[in-house]
């Protein structure tokens, strides 16, 4: 795995924002997702982004809006990639696979059926279940990083205020990173950040 993302390993926390134009807020026509990563202070350390191009791109962000296949990108400072976020087509449960900059597969975040709950899993690069996300009924914007029963990190979406929720499809999520939480599962978790953004809170219309 060729991953060199200190502020991963550093890190208590990330806040992922992402970054939106005057001209795609007035017009509502998704242009290709872009989001800021930084560490609990706010300073941008990471970028990420879709890579899509072309005619087909276009009409799958506008079409099939959070349905759409992606993949994102993302880079250092020094602009390299080191990781590349995948996600296929599918008709109901998502997923995304993730690999390094080479293309070597670093693991995967599958979308799971669950009862009053929003559930996924996460696996390493042999495809062995390492963490599991819980997003519980009556806590909507919150999921939780458990390691069997315990929890080593959140991923939250954060109210931005309710003129910023209402006229634009920006989100901001902190994603919090627990010392239990071991060094192969931090760029996983961030990963799934963006996947639960897609699923669950980009607009749909």
């Amino acid at each position: 795995m060729n991953v060199n993302l200190p502020v991963l390993a550093r890190s208590t926390s990330l806040v992922i924002q992402q970054q939106k134009e005057w001209g795609e807020i007035l017009t509502g026509w998704d242009a290709k997702n872009r989001y800021a990563i930084g560490d609990g202070s706010g300073t941008p350390m990471l970028y990420a982004g879709e890579v899509s191009s072309g005619l087909g791109g276009f009409l799958a962000r506008g079409f099939l809006k959070n349905s759409r296949p992606f993949t994102i990108e993302v880079r250092d400072a020094m602009s390299q990639v080191q990781l590349v976020i995948r996600r296929p087509f599918t008709f109901f449960f998502s997923r995304i696979e993730i690999t390094d900059a080479m293309g070597q597969r670093i693991g995967s975040v599958r979308q799971r059926f669950a009862f009053f709950a929003r559930r996924f899993t996460v696996e390493d690069a042999s495809g062995n279940e390492v963490a599991t996300l819980h997003g519980p009924f009556f806590r909507p914007w919150t999921f939780r990083v458990l390691v069997g029963d315990a929890e080593v990190g959140v991923i939250r979406k954060k109210w931005s205020g309710l003129g910023r929720e209402m006229f634009t499809a920006a989100d901001t999520f902190g994603l919090e990173l627990g010392p239990s939480m071991s060094p192969e599962l931090r760029p996983l978790c961030l990963a799934a950040t963006f996947l639960v953004d897609f699923v669950y809170f980009e607009k749909h219309g």
